[in-house]
């Protein structure tokens, strides 16, 4: 398996962990004790991550759509739902390090209902929110 297809399994299981088993010793695998966080609703290193996994709701999941890599990045679309307010489509982007995630970006935004939608088109797959 080369590097890129690598990058994205692992981001995949870590994801699977992290948000929809809600897993921290699962998810500790994944990423490093000096982790990065570049985002404006996550404290700060991974301890800020595990704090917001810890508060989901029951039933919140992230689904993914897409994941691109590029030697130590992993760019992940996707869709955080069953969450306290609307659906979430973010793009999480990783920098990876010693088989770790060091380093994390995202763009977050709610998720467009068909009413909402400026182009009638949905923000995440075929179909928009029930």
């Amino acid at each position: 398996m080369d590097k890129q297809a690598h990058n994205k399994q692992m981001a995949l299981a870590a994801f699977e962990a992290a948000f929809n088993q809600r897993d921290p010793a699962a998810a500790e695998r994944y990423w490093s004790p000096g982790y990065i966080q570049h985002s404006a609703i996550i404290g700060p290193g991974r301890e800020g991550l595990f704090a917001l996994i810890a508060t989901l709701p029951p039933g919140a999941r992230y689904d993914n759509n897409l994941i691109m890599a590029e030697g130590d990045y992993v760019m992940m679309h996707g869709r955080y739902s069953g969450l306290a307010t609307a659906s979430m489509i973010a793009v999480d982007i990783f920098r990876i390090e010693d088989g770790l995630f060091a380093e994390h970006w995202d763009v977050l935004q709610d998720e467009a209902t068909r009413a909402s939608s400026l182009s009638g088109l949905p923000m995440f797959g075929d179909s928009f929110p029930s």
